[in-house]
């Protein structure tokens, strides 16, 4: 019912500059497997194995490291060293994947437009690598938790989390009606507000499932914060004419697109998954 997922991946990763510089950030390494593989694999685990890359200049390793790479693998074929290509090689075996390019970095909602060459007129996930999402005690990520509720509801979901004062401004949040324990009816959403503007602590993070009709409310958005195509405002747009669900999603999330989060995430995989 819902196969497909884009991945926003043209941003530049000013942050880790000058590591950037020449490298895409979604493949800085947890450990040793890149941002953007942990992502992929969450989106495979939900059943949605049509990969969808919106990149841009510069990001060609991306793409690089979802194909084969010949000369490497001859020279370790049969050795012990092989076996370090297993999780990517599943993941090739188990999902496709389309390109586009995303050529103006023009906000979030931008980035979605133009995936949708590679949506057409279905529903979609969207996962920003940025945010490392590892499951909880059930042991299922959050993706899927999210595929389950748009079964039951078929409207657009957001996944949230709630966050300290100090760190609302970072993030679109939201306000709603509880439905049940951890879900919410969208009632209002801010893009980045100042704390005394915000309307909850609840904020979104980079994970999402989209109704197709989202394409047509993100053409007719203006730029918002920071002059951008802020997807924030479509789903608000959606949220008022229809239904917009918010997910307390269980499960823990890194910031990597930060330094500290990136080294916190690289901390726990290191100590609870790799050595393990």
């Amino acid at each position: 019912m819902i196969k497909k997922c884009l991945f926003p991946v043209a941003g530049y990763g000013t942050r880790f500059l000058p590591a950037t510089k020449a490298m895409p950030k979604e493949m800085l390494p947890i450990v040793n497997k890149p941002l953007v593989q942990y992502g992929v694999e969450e989106a495979i685990e939900a059943g949605l194995v049509d990969i969808g890359l919106i990149t841009g200049r510069g990001k060609r390793a991306i793409v690089d490291h979802f194909d084969v790479n010949y000369e490497l693998e001859h020279q370790i074929s049969g050795t012990s060293k092989e076996e370090s290509l297993a999780s990517i090689r599943n993941v090739m075996q188990k999902a496709s994947f389309s390109i586009t390019r995303q050529v103006e970095m023009r906000g979030l909602g931008d980035a979605i437009l133009n995936g949708k060459r590679l949506v057409g007129d279905e529903p979609f996930g969207v996962v920003l690598s940025d945010d490392l999402c590892l499951p909880g005690e059930e042991g299922e990520g959050v993706m899927a938790q999210m595929v389950k509720l748009f079964k039951q509801f078929r409207c657009s979901i957001v996944a949230i989390q709630e966050v300290p004062d100090e760190l609302i401004h970072k993030f679109g949040v939201i306000q709603g009606e509880q439905i049940k324990d951890g879900l919410y009816q969208v009632t209002d959403m801010v893009e980045k507000p100042k704390l005394e503007d915000a309307p909850s602590n609840l904020a979104i993070i980079g994970r999402y499932i989209l109704t197709p009709d989202i394409f047509d409310i993100i053409e007719n958005t203006p730029p918002g914060k920071n002059g951008e195509v802020q997807l924030t405002d479509a789903l608000l747009t959606q949220a008022k004419n229809g239904c917009v669900l918010a997910y307390k999603f269980k499960g823990r999330r890194f910031d990597c697109g930060s330094v500290e989060g990136f080294v916190e995430a690289t901390n726990f995989v290191y100590e609870n998954i790799y050595k393990g």
